[in-house]
């Protein structure tokens, strides 16, 4: 990657001594355009959770008539201003509105000052570690820190003459491109996993029966107990640990003796592991190969029985008919939850066909996985070659 990064610099021959120091704040002008949103015919709102790191497509919003908001949210954006994020500013959270509407006062709302530099440049400036760094390192406060838009209109840096500027605009959008066709791809790789584990198992098929996961298998069998050896060290699986659904984290190993009350649940090589906590979120795994390895309490390890096929079983917990079963059920406020019970109760699909049959399909369910797996690795690969561009750049 560092190679095709230095044929890119030596291809478009940068030169950085006729380039401009030059402060932010006079590339970049900050809005203060209020809303009496009791008389506007604007219809959406950003908040800081809609705004993705490291991201200038902004992928969510809300509608203005579906939620209360607070009187911090008056400052009026239009389409093509850049937003962001003054708090928690190593979040990184800069977007390009594709739209017109209202934000909080502590989101920055900023156009381009087109006179010293190119409008399509300036989000690329804002991506870069220096400018990253001066913020961090200019905010106030520690639980959290904020950073004030004078601080920030006094971060320098060098500024190509606009011939060059719009060349690397166009360079840097083109990758951008690039990343956006890649997450068009896994979309729709997720959608059509989607789709095929719905049309399988939300649908009742007429050669397909149905058992509850009790009759099939047991769900939280083993545990350690208190007197377990002191020494014992495993990896700890809590649902943080799953940092989407089907992916694990880094784990750390840890000793019986200093571990949390709620590391409890021994996993052994097939189980699924399951978040018993907002199950809606699918924070779902497969354990292959468990190695010494202990979940929380607040998930579900479920193991089958031998002549069960686990991962058809897997597949069937991303199915609608799973979310919408949970839904009914879930107790609790700011934490809902199902229980073991809950899950005991649910009734997994079991076909009637041979196990050649059930195989083929764990295959094609598998085989999304593995190519969404493939997808979000060129994603981080060229992500992480824009990165290292913008910040050759500024």
């Amino acid at each position: 990657m560092e190679e095709l990064l230095d044929k890119v610099i030596e291809e478009l021959q940068i030169d950085k001594s006729n380039w401009v120091l030059t402060k932010f704040g006079d590339v970049a002008i900050q809005q203060k355009q209020n809303v009496d949103r009791d008389n506007t015919s604007l219809t959406r709102y950003v908040k800081g959770e809609h705004m993705g790191s490291e991201d200038l497509h902004l992928r969510s919003w809300g509608e203005l008539e579906d939620e209360y908001l607070g009187p911090a949210f008056i400052r009026r954006f239009d389409e093509g201003d850049i937003l962001y994020g003054s708090r928690r500013t190593y979040l990184r959270k800069v977007v390009i509105a594709p739209f017109s509407g209202i934000t909080s006062n502590t989101t920055f709302v900023i156009k381009a000052n087109e006179k010293n530099i190119d409008k399509a440049l300036l989000p690329f400036v804002m991506m870069s570690e220096g400018f990253t760094e001066h913020s961090i390192r200019n905010s106030k406060g520690s639980v959290n820190p904020y950073v004030n838009w004078k601080d920030l209109a006094n971060y320098e840096f060098l500024l190509p003459p606009k011939d060059q500027q719009t060349q690397l605009a166009k360079l840097l959008w083109a990758m951008d491109d690039v990343i956006e066709r890649e997450i068009e791809v896994l979309e729709s790789l997720k959608n059509t996993y989607q789709t095929t584990v719905d049309n399988l198992f939300s649908i009742k098929l007429e050669n397909w029966g149905y058992k509850t996961l009790d009759k099939i298998g047991i769900i939280n069998a083993e545990s350690l107990k208190g007197k377990t050896n002191p020494d014992y060290e495993f990896s700890y699986l809590d649902i943080a640990s799953i940092v989407e659904p089907k992916v694990i984290g880094e784990l750390k190993k840890i000793r019986f003796s200093e571990s949390p009350s709620r590391a409890r649940r021994i996993v052994r090589n097939d189980s699924i592991v399951l978040s018993m906590v907002r199950p809606y979120q699918q924070s779902f795994v497969y354990v292959e190969k468990a190695d010494d390895l202990i979940a929380s309490t607040g998930t579900g390890v479920i193991n089958l029985n031998p002549e069960v096929n686990s991962k058809f079983v897997f597949h069937q917990f991303f199915s609608k008919r799973f979310i919408r079963y949970c839904e009914d059920r879930m107790t609790g406020t700011n934490y809902p939850a199902i229980t073991p019970t809950d899950i005991e109760q649910f009734r997994i699909a079991i076909p009637k066909e041979d196990k050649s049959t059930i195989r083929n399909i764990v295959n094609q369910l598998d085989g999304f996985d593995k190519n969404c797996l493939l997808v979000k690795s060129k994603i981080a690969s060229s992500k992480s070659l824009q990165k290292s561009l913008i910040n050759q750049i500024f």
